[in-house]
């Protein structure tokens, strides 16, 4: 496939939804699947809705992912600007260029005006569209003299221009077809689509004038984007025809679901059921409200990306995790389902346990050691390391960690009540007391030697196992949890071993 070029396009209006970054992710990873080239292109056409940090929050969720864009906004600008409002002029000739092919029309309605007609309609249960049907009745340069327009332009009359969609009283296309990559043929009948307008009364082009021009001009040879553009599609083929251009081939993909019920993923089912709908975490300037993020909930970003392609694509095989040079090599958009995506996010946390797995101890201790620096905690990398050798397997994110392994870097000061009442008996000091005297004569303290040990002077005294391991696993964690018991007592050493059985002693007796 030859000269693939690719656009994720974003409206800056917020933090980046997941949806969002799939679309970015499936697009970066079909390009590179063809050597192909992956842009971005900020759409801020909609000045009402603009968010100043949100274009930085973009750019930064995208590194973060490991997907930087190839071209865009301030990086290798071959057809740039990339920010849709630096390009107001261009949009204006290609709407005037309309105009005169009487593809386009200018439309002087009010709102007001507008609003009579939709309520007459509303009375005698129809529905107002703007189209072939009424365009003929109402204020616009279709029903005006060319001097009525020329007036009204020069006294400053606000005016939109609308597409002249096709009428099908007057030409034989009544549909709209095409190929879809993901869902295949695709139609729309011309005589229920309105003219939509193509230039607003501000002097800005709406999204669909503007993402036509720009990808014809930017030579966008695929559109992959989500599946709430396929009613936009017919109008966007249209254009293409007006302009006597040739069209992209289009791929629309699924919507990522809510976990639990029907619709959309949305920020709401997010906080309702405790996970992150964002990439990063974001702060909104206004309001100062704080949504979480996947990277601040302490997920991997190989990991997230990993979970995300999986949503809506399916590799044909039985393998789940993939490298992101794997994900390039596999990916394909004919494998993308035409059905929504349910979002799972306890299976979100496997992958992120998964991907722990498989992260070496040293990068793993390297994240862990901020924590304890933060704690207070100052260790050597490798007792660090050898501490995450022993914990990682039961862990789903870094954080849990500290839960996981605290008793390696200090000692209990308090003991679980439970384990307490089941396993610390009469008797129980003791024989703790005598435990003691057996590890004071361990002279090479390894997990090995002390396990043989205490275990010979447990079947030599003929005590039950339980009665000496439990109450010991008490002593050096606090809790009946941790790795392997005889581990635990080599990693902190002899001396601290005893120190601890002896505090138990007096705390528990």
């Amino acid at each position: 496939m030859d000269n693939v070029r690719v656009r994720f396009a974003p409206s800056p209006t917020g933090p980046l939804h997941i949806g969002g970054v799939r679309t970015a992710l499936f697009n970066y990873l079909f390009a590179k699947k063809h050597n192909g080239t992956f842009i971005l292109r900020i759409e801020d056409t909609d000045q009402t809705r603009y968010v100043a940090n949100a274009e930085q929050y973009i750019i930064d969720a995208l590194n973060w992912c490991n997907i930087p864009f190839d071209e865009g906004p301030d990086k290798n600008e071959k057809f740039g600007p990339y920010r849709q409002s630096e390009r107001k002029q261009i949009y204006k000739q290609y709407s005037d260029k309309l105009i005169e092919k009487e593809k386009a029309y200018y439309c002087f309605d009010t709102p007001e005006e507008l609003n009579f007609h939709r309520k007459d309609h509303e009375e005698k249960g129809k529905t107002f569209i703007y189209n072939w049907h009424n365009r003929e009745k109402l204020t616009n340069s279709i029903s005006l003299s060319k001097e009525e327009v020329q007036q009204r332009i020069a006294n400053g009359d606000k005016y939109v221009v609308r597409f002249k969609m096709h009428d099908p009283t007057k030409d034989t296309l009544d549909t709209i077809s095409t190929t879809d990559i993901i869902r295949g043929q695709v139609s729309f009948k011309t005589a229920l689509l309105d003219d939509k307008i193509l230039f607003k009364s501000d002097g800005m082009p709406t999204y669909h004038l503007a993402n036509i021009v720009d990808d014809h001009l930017m030579e966008i040879s695929h559109v992959i984007r989500g599946e709430e553009w396929l009613p936009s599609l017919p109008l966007h083929i249209a254009l293409y025809k007006a302009f006597d251009w040739e069209m992209p081939e289009f791929a629309h993909l699924p919507l990522i679901l809510k976990p639990v019920g029907k619709g959309k993923l949305s920020k709401r089912d997010g906080d309702k059921l405790g996970f992150p709908v964002f990439p990063l975490k974001y702060i909104n300037e206004t309001t100062g409200d704080i949504s979480r993020g996947y990277k601040e909930d302490g997920y991997f970003a190989d990991a997230f990306i990993n979970m995300l392609a999986l949503l809506g694509w399916n590799p044909g095989t039985e393998q789940e995790i993939f490298t992101l040079e794997e994900l390039c090599n596999t990916f394909s958009l004919d494998r993308v389902s035409k059905s929504g995506a349910k979002f799972n996010p306890d299976k979100t946390k496997w992958f992120n346990q998964q991907y722990m797995m498989k992260k070496p101890d040293a990068e793993l201790a390297e994240l862990f050691t901020v924590i304890l620096q933060e704690k207070g905690i100052s260790s050597k990398k490798d007792y660090v390391k050898k501490v995450i050798s022993l914990i990682k397997e039961r862990a789903t994110f870094i954080t849990d960690f500290w839960d996981l392994s605290s008793f390696f870097f200090e000692a209990p000061t308090v003991y679980d009540e439970k384990a307490i009442r089941k396993n610390w008996k009469e008797g129980t000091s003791d024989l703790m007391e005598q435990l003691i005297s057996i590890l004071e004569t361990i002279r090479n303290f390894n997990s090995q030697n002390i396990e043989t040990n205490v275990k010979d002077w447990i079947t030599s005294k003929e005590i039950g196992f339980g009665k000496v391991m439990q109450p010991l696993r008490l002593c050096l964690v606090g809790a009946m949890k941790g790795p392997h018991l005889f581990d635990i007592a080599e990693m902190i050493g002899k001396k601290e071993t005893i120190l601890r059985i002896n505090n138990a002693i007096d705390n528990l007796k």
